[in-house]
């Protein structure tokens, strides 16, 4: 990774961070769809980063969530655990080929089909693990299960259209 791509990669890390931290959080629809966009962040890193730096990023995004939110580690521990899956999840979703090292998985490289079967079960299981984290167990499961699915859908809708309207996109052949 040259030193532009870092910059460039670390202004949109702390831009979805400020955007999460100051315009996102008291943001729910009907009660149910809460915007996780800081994973953003996380989804769109390069696909060959290692998987220390990857646990390290996630881990200081969700505890600088947690701080501003006051939610005692619950968005460190899930977007960790977020962080944790993606390695393999790339791996199942790998193509025959594999992945190009200088790829990246953003909406105008890889595709819509793509980066949905990419981000929705990632986006997914983070919800699970927060809302399960949020109210200490899975004692209420098809609460957490609701609220996962539709702040899932709402996260990766706005992923979508944060990337079709500030992300460069790939010039046809």
């Amino acid at each position: 990774m040259n030193i532009r791509s870092f910059f460039s990669y670390l202004f949109s890390l702390s831009a979805l961070l400020l955007i999460q931290i100051f315009f996102l959080k008291n943001l729910a629809l009907f009660g149910q769809a809460f915007a996780f966009l800081y994973l953003l962040g996380i989804l769109l890193l390069p696909i060959s980063i290692r998987a220390i730096p990857l646990l390290l990023i996630a881990f200081g995004m969700g505890f600088m969530v947690d701080v501003f939110y006051e939610t005692i580690g619950i968005h460190m521990a899930a977007a960790t655990l977020f962080a944790f899956l993606r390695p393999l999840w790339l791996r199942v979703i790998s193509p025959t080929g594999g992945y190009d090292d200088l790829q990246a998985p953003t909406l105008g490289e890889m595709g819509l089909g793509w980066f949905l079967s990419y981000a929705f079960p990632l986006v997914f299981l983070f919800s699970m693990a927060f809302f399960g984290l949020d109210q200490w167990g899975f004692g209420s499961f098809f609460s957490i299960l609701t609220k996962s699915l539709f702040s899932s859908i709402f996260t990766c809708l706005l992923a979508i259209l944060v990337q079709l309207l500030f992300f460069k996109r790939r010039r046809g052949i």
